[in-house]
């Protein structure tokens, strides 16, 4: 039982530590890659289809709640990212704060979270280019656009993609932040578009009845839509890539997610407001209202934001998988070949290709369907085990420098940590099957080699 619970010494120091990967990464390329992770299928898609299946108007309640509940989660990792650091996100935090069993859970449920969150984009990210590819009479063949499984022989705009943003990444940090900045001014232009063309559309009668599913509809849509906030905690595995990590990663986390949940309620209020609830139910809800009111100009820009957004998303959440994937191998509870960092481009190429083969590969052949929601989960179960963390650390070491300390603790990590049980409490049966055998999976894995393997097995 002490195994288990072994934990890693925290390194407050640990900005000054040489770990092989570039620090380059200022404050507000870490808010860009923040806002990055955050907008785009919430946003674009899933919007509307809450807005029509769950909460009606009062969506915009719901995302006041998931933002409420990602702000407590929020804090919890701006204040742990400040004093502990390092590439692993919550999986770190989680191994310096409650013990390694815990953290190779939480490790294992990062990765099916980002691995899972890409693939399943990579799919919606098709669907837009070929549209778009349709507008411009080059649309492609139905067998390139579905996997075995669905009648066809591979999606390739997903699995291309996927393979794309690999390289992308595998070239170097700085690389791949420029590119992620431009896209996120196209998406960001986009919005500002549709704003723009809606408040002038604006009909209050569509407001009416604001709660047509009642209380339980706005939790059914917060639970849904929490998808749209995941993202800000891939901020937190930049640390060892940022200059000033102690500074600069509680701005990232806490300045992304404040723009986006302001923008999500205003994108939500408006829909809503512009043309009925139900007739939100689309794959493109944004893009298929500017059409409706009569701008196709508008509509054509709105689904470029679209596609720029979707790319933005899939390159966060593959940055933070490798480096949650390299902080895990370090530790020694994956194979040593993935701790190692190409000193050339300084990226971790080895955890890049082979993340994003199987990638490309789930999101070329596999139907991805309800498997998404496993992303909420996993994510919903890492919010939880930070705030949980903070509290824990607070008492265990209370003499931890702490450049940003969660206010009101504890009261406020444990009010995030009770919202994120609430909203995982609110997801179907069907999702904590999936989840309990992928974490069966992972405790298979744990006791028959990491436990082994592990950099601290001699510490017993």
């Amino acid at each position: 039982m002490t195994g288990l619970l072994r934990t890693k010494a925290i390194n407050a120091d640990h900005h000054l530590t040489d770990t092989g990967l570039r620090r380059v990464l200022g404050p507000v390329d870490l808010t860009l890659l923040g806002i990055g992770a955050i907008i785009g299928a919430g946003i674009f898609v899933l919007t509307g289809v809450a807005a029509a299946t769950k909460a009606g108007p009062a969506i915009v309640l719901s995302f006041v709640v998931a933002g409420f509940a990602c702000a407590f989660a929020a804090m919890a990792y701006a204040e742990l990212a400040a004093a502990i650091g390092g590439c692993g996100s919550a999986y770190g935090y989680s191994y310096a704060g409650l013990g390694e069993l815990i953290a190779w859970i939480i490790g294992w449920d990062l990765i099916l979270e980002y691995a899972v969150a890409v693939s399943a984009v990579a799919i919606g990210w098709s669907a837009y280019v070929n549209n778009a590819l349709q507008a411009a009479g080059l649309a492609l063949p139905p067998q390139l656009l579905k996997g075995p499984l669905e009648g066809g022989l591979i999606n390739f705009p997903a699995a291309a993609i996927v393979l794309i943003l690999g390289l992308l990444l595998s070239l170097g940090v700085r690389q791949s932040v420029r590119i992620n900045a431009v896209m996120v001014l196209i998406k960001l232009l986009a919005i500002g578009v549709f704003i723009a063309i809606a408040v002038s559309h604006v009909q209050p009668a569509n407001w009416s009845p604001f709660m047509p599913f009642g209380w339980s509809g706005v939790m059914g849509g917060a639970a849904l839509v929490i998808f749209a906030y995941l993202g800000f905690d891939a901020v937190s595995t930049a640390a060892e890539e940022a200059r000033d990590p102690q500074r600069d990663l509680p701005t990232g986390i806490l300045v992304s997610l404040a723009v986006c949940t302001l923008i999500y309620i205003l994108v939500a209020g408006l829909l809503t407001g512009v043309v009925p609830y139900p007739t939100l139910n689309v794959g493109s809800p944004v893009a298929d209202v500017v059409l409706r009111l009569g701008y196709p100009w508008g509509a054509g820009l709105v689904a470029a934001g679209a596609i720029a957004g979707l790319t933005t998303v899939m390159l966060a959440m593959y940055y933070g998988l490798t480096r949650v994937f390299l902080a895990i191998a370090r530790d020694g509870l994956l194979p040593p070949l993935f701790a190692r960092v190409n000193p050339r481009t300084q990226t971790p190429v080895r955890v890049i290709a082979v993340s994003g083969v199987l990638m490309a590969a789930i999101a070329g052949l596999t139907p991805i369907g309800d498997v998404a929601e496993l992303v909420n989960i996993g994510t919903l179960g890492a919010f939880f085990l930070v705030c949980i963390g903070v509290v824990v650390l607070r008492y265990t070491q209370p003499d931890l420098p702490r450049p940003f300390r969660t206010p009101f603790a504890p009261l406020v990590p444990l009010l995030g940590a009770a919202s994120c049980l609430y909203l995982m409490a609110s997801l179907p049966l069907v999702t904590w099957l999936r989840f309990g055998l992928w974490l069966a999976l992972g405790l298979a894995i744990y006791f028959t080699w990491s436990r082994r393997h592990s950099a601290l097995a001699g510490s017993d």
